[in-house]
């Protein structure tokens, strides 16, 4: 990260990530980002936000490819911090599309940001949270419940829980797995040993995504590929979590409906 100073710095590192989806078919992207890290390296936030979304308005002159940004808080930092940064974005916050909170789940439970998240509800942000991935699905319900998002990141621990997986059946709470990610960090073994063919056998809203493809080695074509190795699933399972996908990112709705005419029509 000690790379990422200028303004052009974050333009190009976004650029590159851009190209890389692209070329694997991707239509959508959703950034999300830790200012916190940066901005304890003295790197201002106009400064990250001017060479992202120069890059995302780039990237949809170059390739037609929306995108969303997600500003996100370390849950391993103080509940204080993140407020700190919530009031310092308030000149930005037309340009984000929602807010989260990600890394070290163990020992940082999703209630410790509580106020956070009421103080962005009030604000018209949406909210979204990593939860049940190395923490318990204790951390998804507090998600839920506390912080009232409306899309858990992760979430594959569910299943140890069955009346919250009957919650998020019934709510239809998204979650957006990436399980590529979920073996480097061996919250299983392997892929075949992933439990995305239980979470959708048990009805649940679920998207395929690439979680920090530089840290975990795969972008999104990586995790379908993956996911096709290991379970052998159809043609229709891949379209239906595409459609899922898009049914619950955070894009203009004109948007959404032409690009699940384009996914229904490839097929």
């Amino acid at each position: 990260m000690s790379v990422l100073r200028s303004v052009d710095d974050f333009f190009d590192m976004a650029m590159d990530y851009f190209r890389r989806a692209h070329d694997d078919g991707v239509v959508h992207v959703e950034l999300s980002f830790d200012p916190q890290a940066h901005l304890s390296r003295g790197i201002c936030l106009d400064v990250q936000f001017e060479g992202l979304t120069r890059a995302m308005r780039q990237a949809r002159r170059e390739w037609g490819l929306s995108s969303a940004l997600i500003m996100s808080f370390l849950r391993d930092r103080s509940a204080a911090e993140a407020m700190q940064l919530l009031e310092r974005a308030s000149p930005y916050l037309e340009l984000l599309d929602a807010v989260g909170l990600d890394s070290a789940e163990q020992g940082n439970p999703p209630g410790k940001f509580s106020e956070v998240f009421a103080r962005a509800k009030l604000l018209g942000l949406p909210r979204v949270a990593h939860a049940g991935e190395e923490g318990p699905p204790a951390y998804i319900r507090e998600a839920l419940d506390a912080l009232e998002v409306c899309r858990i990141d992760h979430g594959v621990r569910c299943l140890e829980d069955p009346k919250l997986v009957a919650r998020l059946k019934a709510e239809q709470i998204p979650l957006t797995v990436c399980p590529l990610s979920n073996v480097r960090l061996k919250v299983v073994e392997r892929m075949k040993d992933h439990p995305l063919p239980r979470l959708l056998d048990a009805g649940l809203l679920v998207t395929l995504n690439s979680d920090d493809p530089a840290y975990f080695g795969g972008g999104v074509l990586d995790n379908y590929l993956a996911c096709h190795e290991a379970f052998g699933w159809s043609k229709d399972i891949f379209v239906s979590l595409a459609d899922n996908a898009l049914q619950v990112a955070f894009m203009e709705n004109d948007r959404r409906q032409t690009l699940r005419e384009r996914l229904a029509a490839c097929f």
